[in-house]
């Protein structure tokens, strides 16, 4: 017997009505803005005609401040799974048009089955975010449902990739859950922003005010507070850059990320890696022209690259294996480590780490940056988290030191004690506890005060200075007590990098048995 077709017409109708939304005018007065409906960013993330959608019909049950009868569609939220460039993914997009996105329990319950689907199916998620924050007529009820998605979050954090889209407000507890993601991208102007408390709340507490943009935008979350990895300057790109992302990473943590290892193996010298090298160690290199010679042309995907300019993060791809670059940038603040550098770099060993993602380093580090607002911020902490990171982490490590590795920064950025499978130096590189201007006075001090004539004590210090670089300042010194592979030409640099990443691939290395590690956080 066939179905009623009364019933056919009526889902469809039913579907009709909640496509819509708060209707035609509300989405014109989007597109006005510039702004993209829920769905119309859904569209645009999956394939076409792949997109399931969960909890369509999913209907609010609050009866306070007279929401008894009111219809939400969709709870203001849309949720569902589909295939991005033909990968299985989840994704959740919240609906402004629909209770301003607010969050209410049954909104939050359909933002947690896509979060389960997704840990179930061993794929990534996407959280699209526009949402006013908590719905209030809901009280304690919509404060549980952002705590089950923390929950999710944090249950799915090392299993599936999990990324954030800021396209419209992101307030109050809205805020944490990207927060607990492993990239954000934010759009840039709009409504688009990321705040605890508004500026009128700030004001009425602090008698300190300040714009929405000042605490919230783009521009701080990107360069101030560190919080967002990616600037946007619309849906599209932001969607875009969520895409490619994708392209480096693996599906969930017991699979390797794409590596395209039918790329040719390229072992050829590049001579043009010579050419970058400036004539002295004083004067900065910059490590961007590094990476864009070792690394295949046109895979550098920088993260966080308006934060922390000091040290350079970002997936790429090396004769086709996919790798995570950490890099010293020594054309910012000379390249030193400092708090924030050291927290970026951290974060990114970690999250490499969880996905199977070989890293590289790239060194030239004169050490952790001096100073008392450094100290007091607590350098030491947050230093630390590198060397936890590095020391934890299990996937193919291989470090390239090109100039300068001082001190403690030369074992944060993962020597071969730390951790490093593979560890390659230029022949101009330094290797040292501290530099050679520093280290002769402390060491020879008495000697040279003994030197009453000026300029005899002078030239005894460059001879000084001449013996001690000699002796310790070279990759050989390194070399000899076996904490250097192998002394390179720089020209070589690719071809090595690349023979050790294919060689590391089948690494499987475990760390004592422990419910997990006590993180300096």
């Amino acid at each position: 017997m066939p179905i009623d077709p009364k019933l056919l017409q009526d889902l469809e109708e039913r579907r009709r009505k909640i496509m819509i939304s708060g209707g035609q005018d509300k989405i014109d007065k989007r597109h006005e803005k510039g702004d993209w409906t829920a769905r119309e960013r859904m569209d645009c993330l999956f394939d076409s005609g792949s997109f399931t959608e969960i909890g369509m019909h999913t209907r609010h049950h609050c009866s306070n401040f007279g929401m008894q009868n009111k219809v939400i569609p969709a709870e203001g939220v849309v949720s569902g799974f589909g295939l991005v460039a033909g990968q299985p993914v989840a994704a959740v997009s919240a609906d402004f048009m629909a209770q301003g996105g607010s969050l209410g329990y049954m909104h939050a319950m359909k933002i947690c089955d896509a979060q389960k689907y997704a840990m179930k199916a061993g794929i990534p998620i996407i959280q699209m975010n526009d949402s006013g924050g908590a719905r209030l007529q809901e009280g304690v009820e919509s404060l549980s449902g952002f705590a089950h998605v923390f929950y999710n979050n944090v249950a799915a954090s090392g299993v599936v990739p999990q990324i954030s889209l800021i396209l419209g407000p992101c307030a109050g507890g809205a805020a944490y859950s990207p927060a607990l993601t492993d990239f954000i991208i934010i759009r840039q102007g709009g409504a688009a922003g990321m705040y605890i408390t508004g500026p009128k709340v700030i004001e009425q507490v602090t008698y300190e005010k300040c714009t929405m943009e000042e605490i919230g935008g783009a521009a701080v979350h990107a360069s101030v507070s560190g919080n967002a990895h990616f600037v946007a300057q619309s849906d599209e790109e932001a969607i875009s850059i969520a895409k490619r992302l994708l392209t480096y990473l693996p599906p969930n943590n017991a699979q390797e990320p794409p590596h395209a290892l039918d790329t040719p193996l390229d072992v050829a010298d590049d001579e043009g890696m010579n050419d970058i090298i400036p004539d002295s160690n004083n004067t900065p290199l910059d490590m961007q022209k590094v990476i864009a010679r070792l690394v295949d042309e046109g895979s550098f995907m920088e993260v966080h690259a308006n934060f922390a300019g000091n040290v350079i993060v970002g997936f790429a791809r090396i004769c086709g294996v996919v790798v995570g670059i950490i890099a010293n940038q020594p054309a910012v603040k000379a390249g030193c480590l400092d708090i924030d550098a050291s927290d970026k770099a951290a974060r990114f060993i970690r999250c490499c780490d969880a996905f199977n993602i070989p890293v590289v380093n790239l060194v030239d580090v004169p050490g952790f940056l001096p100073g008392k607002q450094q100290e007091r911020g607590g350098i030491i902490r947050h230093g630390a988290k590198m060397i936890f990171a590095y020391s934890s982490a299990t996937v193919p490590k291989v470090t390239v030191i090109l100039r300068k590795a001082y001190g403690g920064a030369y074992i944060a950025m993962c020597c071969k004690d730390l951790g490093a499978d593979a560890v390659y130096a230029w022949p101009c590189a330094e290797i040292a506890v501290m530099g050679a201007q520093g280290a002769v006075p402390v060491l020879y001090g008495r000697e040279l005060k003994g030197i009453e004539d000026d300029a005899e004590r002078a030239k005894r210090q460059q001879e000084l200075l001449d013996e001690y670089t000699e002796a310790f300042y070279n990759p050989y010194a390194a070399a000899a007590v076996d904490q250097i592979t192998e002394v390179i030409n720089p020209k070589e640099t690719r071809a090595k990098v690349a023979l050790t990443l294919r060689t590391l691939l089948s690494k499987r290395e475990t760390r004592p048995a422990k419910k997990h590690g006590n993180m300096p956080l």
